[in-house]
Formats: structure tokens, C-alpha cells, sequence
């Protein structure tokens, strides 16, 4: 088990602790309230026995759906801790998903799907301004390609984060503008509380369902 996930557990144990010992502390505040109920109600008039048993039943009530509270969120922890131990075999690999590209001199892999019918595919590159730096040909077939990250002149682009699309043409005709898949290499598994996101060079943030193949680094 992981730092993250001891600390997690830790956490969840006094959460429960804490809880208790306040459902513990309410019950005997109820006890001690209900005892000056009863030691100062009217002689002539007492409080009905089935009022009694009401105030208690709806106390029992509460304290046990605290307790299920508790027994839910312990239950959600431990799959969150499991899920996070399954994901920790994923740092270090490649994934591939929709997300900007990091560009730092080495070749970028990504994943070219054209439209149906197209018969030009034309990679579109911005930066993270969103200006346009580089627009080239690609080839047609679906299928993975190296980008090797020039711009407009064919010179390598700057390291930093690059927004990359693809166009889709019918000889003049645009038939579409997607975005495109790329692979990255993972460096994080962070667990919170929209689930679990992966960070990938560049600090590029992608939450673990994007994730649509995994590979092992070709340079490992």
C-alpha cells in the first residue's frame, strides 16, 4: 500500500473514531435529557410511556444511519485505495488519450484518424495561446504517426504544450475538424474526489476513464 493510501486509511480510521465518540457523546446527552424530562414532568399530568418509547426509537434511528454512513464511506475508501493499487502499475507507461501534446525535442506518437471519404489529412498545431504554428500534411490512413514537432519553416518548435487537430478534406471540402489521441508517458496517479486523474509529462492532467490504450515506453 501506498504513503497516500496509509494516510488515507489513517484518516478514515479517526473520521469513524471521531464519529462514534460523537454519537457515543449525544446518546448520553439524550439520556441525561430525557431523565429531567421525566424527573420534572407534571404529577398530574405524565408524559405518556409511548412518547417515551418514540423519542428513543427516532434516536436509535439516527445513530444507526450514522453508523451506515460510516460503513459506506469506509467501503468507498477501500475501493478508492484498491483502484489507486491497480493504477500503480500504470506509472511509467505511455497512455493515449485527448489531451495537449508535451513537445520537448523528442518524436510525439499519435493516434490519425481521418473522416470517411477524405482524401487529405492536414495536422493543425497550435500552442498554448491558442495561435497557429504549423499546419502539414499527413498521411491519409487511419493509423499511428510520429510527429516530430516543426513549425510552419520546419524548424523544431519550443518545448512547451501543444494543442493538436486533425483536418479532414474532400478535395476542397472540409469535412471535419477532431481532435487528436497521443501517447505520453504517466508520472502520477492522483486519487480525488472526481476520481482518479493521471498526470503526463508536461503536467498534463487526464482523468483515468479518458485513458484509451497503454503501452510500454519504446526507449525503456
Amino acid at each position: 500500500m501506498t504513503t497516500s493510501a496509509i494516510t488515507s486509511s489513517l484518516s478514515q480510521t479517526s473520521t469513524t473514531a471521531s464519529t462514534r465518540s460523537q454519537i457515543s457523546s449525544d446518546f448520553d446527552t439524550f439520556l441525561k435529557m430525557l431523565t429531567a424530562q421525566m424527573q420534572n414532568q407534571d404529577p398530574l399530568n405524565p408524559i405518556d410511556s409511548t412518547d417515551y418509547a418514540t423519542q428513543l426509537a427516532t434516536f436509535s434511528g439516527v445513530e444507526q444511519q450514522t453508523r451506515t454512513n460510516d460503513l459506506l464511506t469506509n467501503l468507498g475508501s477501500q475501493i478508492a485505495v484498491l483502484g489507486m493499487s491497480q493504477l500503480a502499475s500504470w506509472v511509467g507507461q505511455e497512455a493515449r488519450a485527448e489531451a495537449p501534446v508535451w513537445m520537448d525535442g523528442d518524436p510525439v506518437t499519435m493516434q490519425l484518424s481521418p473522416e470517411f471519404g477524405a482524401d487529405r489529412a492536414v495536422l493543425v498545431v497550435r500552442d498554448a495561446s491558442g495561435s497557429l504554428v504549423s499546419r502539414e500534411d499527413v498521411p491519409i490512413e487511419a493509423g499511428l504517426y510520429e510527429w516530430l514537432g516543426g513549425d510552419a519553416e520546419g524548424n523544431l518548435l519550443p518545448q512547451g504544450l501543444y494543442d493538436l487537430t486533425l483536418e479532414s478534406y474532400s478535395g476542397a471540402t472540409l469535412l471535419g475538424e477532431s481532435p487528436i489521441e497521443s501517447y505520453a508517458r504517466i508520472f502520477e496517479a492522483r486519487n480525488g474526489e472526481g476520481g482518479t486523474t493521471l498526470v503526463l509529462e508536461g503536467g498534463v492532467e487526464v482523468p483515468s476513464v479518458k485513458i484509451t490504450a497503454l503501452r510500454m515506453p519504446l526507449n525503456s
